[in-house]
């Protein structure tokens, strides 16, 4: 990269220059090594001789979106020493653009995240329009700032604000940056950013305001008292504490960076900023988050590709108007989609509109709407007992019953309301988009379109590509999708699609742990303590005995060679039991009501005789052996799918995981997980557990892959 590919440098006027930042091969600005070198280049190369104030603003949407992620695997791979000298000699540019013995200010539109705001924070004032967003979201990936932010931020704007900002992690909107003094404007007209960012500079260089107090600052070390300083971080820690699993140890080493940091000079607190940030670039917790950040990234490239070249939804609608499509529905309505709802009943139209109503309640609570909002919301749900308006109507997702003949019966007849382009998606979770697209005049419009509940929540939505699936429908779906601020993965069709497909093996490795006397509520804490948001057996009073019945049934017989058949199950006691979980009142455990109405759970004795007659065994397993046996058909399940085709990449089925059932971020998805071990020391845990069966057998290709001492990522990555 030549410098002109990412910065130059113009004359305004009376002294008075502007620093430009425009990647020419980028739709945004980001800190490669490259754009470092040739802003580090422009900077000593400045005319200092006849400039008496420097404005860096950008010629994109944003400012910069932080450093190159995609060079962090590689860069965090380096030696220490490398790690070190490298952060040092950003500190080095960004120190000179603060010690420059002129004003300076930046001029700050869109985003400016993690290495941006870092830059912006070297300059003397920041002028932000009043849709810019700043944050240095570094914990996400498992790191801390490491180009000044964690030294800078503490001593512009205060410890407690900077902890904040830091092991928080998220984009601050510029109403709170000017409040807590990362900002020193806000300007509306977009347009006159810079104008106004130049009238600062103009002040700052007539004296009118005191840019060398500032510089003094933020260069000092901090003299707080050491009461003021403890209070501040024991906050920071107790606030991480109640948020952040000890999966995940950059914010508490951010807060003990910033501790020791506050006290040092500039110099010794970036030497030690440096260091600590190597400590987690090293870390296997480090790489995991930031190869599930560029699955991410890749994802949704893929997905605004395919999206580019579909119709836009302009009109939807929803069949069957229960929870499910009245979750649609709403998910629909709120990002502003209009969405026809129909069923054959007045009391489940009353039902899915409940549930829209009670969504948009709950938003108004939280303020997360107003109530002008929420009544376009509504406004934009049409619950109808007929086809009226369903001619109008680019996609129909299919949310009736789960019974094939029912389902086939609605699609073939909703086919002939639609107009002959419209999309048809069935929401199933248990049947395949083959055996629905039966009965179809026009099967190239079929899809599926899973949606996880509860909707308004859940993020991901598998779009399922049946074998005689069109891209047309496939890009529209996925167009959809994205319009209702869902995470669509594309799979391939099969017995449980990918995400539940794969999580059922771990529900019944956890079924067979319990029938061979290992004690649920155990199992439970263990896999909490791994990393899940919830335990198996928590897991299915949530789901209900009932669904969870129906849907291992029909899993089994789809690959009946890794899953006990002829036996019954501790899902299967307990739907016979009547205790099918959360619904009922009871399942594994037992469920009251609070006085706030809130569901909790509670040990109970009775159901230890109802598991007693699956339990044909006393095992003494250790903590570690109980995630292997749970982990490791699922990993497996998720080689196979790969395998198969029914993900394009090791890093879909990840985030499809990660979004659809909570697999632990840290883990770095069930992939990540994988390579993180090791497939060679992965596939010798599977052969200590080969009396257990094919669910424990690893493929030939994994097998394979391990020998030639290959992962999973590595490969993805070409």
């Amino acid at each position: 990269m030549n410098v002109e590919s990412f910065v130059r440098l113009e004359e305004i006027e009376n002294g008075l220059y502007q620093l430009v930042l425009d990647a020419t091969d980028s739709r945004m600005n980001v800190l490669s090594k490259a754009a470092i070198a040739a802003l580090g280049q422009t900077i000593e190369q400045l005319p200092l001789d006849r400039m008496r104030g420097l404005l860096i603003c950008s010629a994109k949407a944003g400012f910069v979106a932080g450093a190159d992620i995609t060079e962090f695997c590689d860069n965090f791979a380096a030696r220490e020493d490398t790690i070190f000298d490298y952060g040092m000699s950003v500190h080095k540019i960004f120190n000179r653009i603060e010690d420059l013995p002129l004003p300076t200010v930046v001029a700050i539109r869109g985003e400016a995240l993690g290495g941006g705001l870092e830059l912006a924070l070297s300059a003397d004032f920041r002028v932000v329009s009043d849709k810019a967003r700043l944050g240095l979201p570094e914990v996400n990936l498992g790191i801390l700032p490491g180009w000044g932010g964690s030294v800078r931020l503490p001593r512009l704007i205060g410890v407690d604000n900077a902890l904040n900002w830091m092991t928080q992690g998220r984009p601050m909107k510029a109403a709170e940056a000017l409040r807590v003094g990362v900002a020193d404007a806000v300007i509306a007209a977009d347009d006159q950013l810079e104008a106004a960012a130049l009238r600062v500079l103009q002040q700052a260089v007539d004296g009118e305001l005191d840019y060398q107090r500032r510089r003094q600052l933020k260069t000092s070390a901090m003299t707080l008292a050491e009461a003021e300083l403890t209070m501040a971080c024991d906050t920071a820690t107790g606030m991480v504490a109640m948020t952040t699993s000890e999966h995940y140890p950059a914010a508490r080493r951010i807060i003990e960076s910033v501790r020791q940091g506050v006290r040092l000079s500039r110099a010794e607190a970036q030497a030690h900023e440096s260091r600590d940030f190597i400590a987690l670039a090293k870390s296997t917790v480090a790489r995991n988050l930031v190869t599930l950040f560029l699955s991410d990234q890749q994802l949704k490239k893929t997905n605004r590709n395919l999206a580019k070249d579909a119709q836009p939804v302009q009109q939807a609608a929803v069949l069957g108007a229960g929870i499910m499509g009245g979750g649609v529905a709403y998910q629909s309505a709120s990002t502003g989609t209009p969405i026809v709802m129909k069923d054959i009943a007045q009391s489940a139209l009353d039902t899915g509109m409940a549930e829209a109503n009670r969504l948009m309640l709950g938003q108004i609570k939280r303020k997360k709407m107003t109530p002008e909002a929420a009544l376009q919301t509504s406004q934009r749900i049409q619950p109808r007992l007929d086809y009226q308006s369903f001619e109008q109507a680019d996609l129909v997702v299919e949310a009736v019953v789960e019974n094939p003949a029912i389902k086939r019966a609605v699609l073939a007849e909703v086919e002939q309301q639609v107009g002959a382009e419209a999309v048809l998606a069935t929401n199933t979770s248990t049947l395949t988009v083959a055996e629905l697209a039966a009965g179809l005049t026009r099967p190239q419009n079929f899809c599926g379109m899973h949606f996880f509940n509860p909707v308004h929540r859940m993020p991901l939505v598998e779009i399922i590509r049946g074998p005689q699936t069109s891209e047309l429908a496939i890009n529209r779906a996925v167009s959809y999708a994205l319009a209702m601020q869902k995470v669509p993965v594309v799979v391939g069709d099969c017995a449980g699609f990918l995400v539940n497909r794969i999580l059922l093996p771990y529900v019944h490795a956890f079924a067979r742990l319990v029938m061979d006397g290992v004690d649920f509520e155990r199992i439970d804490k263990v896999m909490e303590a791994f990393g899940w948001p919830m335990g198996p057996a928590t897991l299915a009073d949530i789901v209900g005995m009932d669904t969870g019945h129906h849907a291992e049934g029909l899993i089994a017989k789809a690959y009946p060679d890794r899953y006990l058949t002829g036996v019954k199950t501790p899902t299967d006691v307990l739907f016979e039991a009547g205790r099918l979980g959360q619904k009922s009142g009871a399942g594994y455990y037992r469920y009251e009501t609070d006085k706030r109405g809130k569901l909790k759970k509670k040990s109970d004795p009775a159901v230890r005789d109802v598991l007693q007659g699956v339990i044909s065994a006393s095992s003494e397993l250790s903590d570690e052996q109980i995630i292997q046996r749970m982990m490791i058909p699922m990993c497996l399940e998720a080689v196979r799918c790969l395998e198969e085709g029914i993900a394009s990449s090791a890093g879909d089925v990840d985030i499809a995981l990660v979004n659809g059932v909570g697999f632990p971020r840290y883990l770095g998805g069930v992939f990540g997980y994988i390579d993180s071990l090791g497939l060679a020391d992965f596939v010798a845990s599977c052969d200590q557990w080969q009396s257990l069966g094919m669910a424990y057998q690893p493929t030939a290709g994994l097998r394979q892959m391990a020998a030639a001492g290959q992962s999973f990522h590595a490969i993805a990555a070409h």
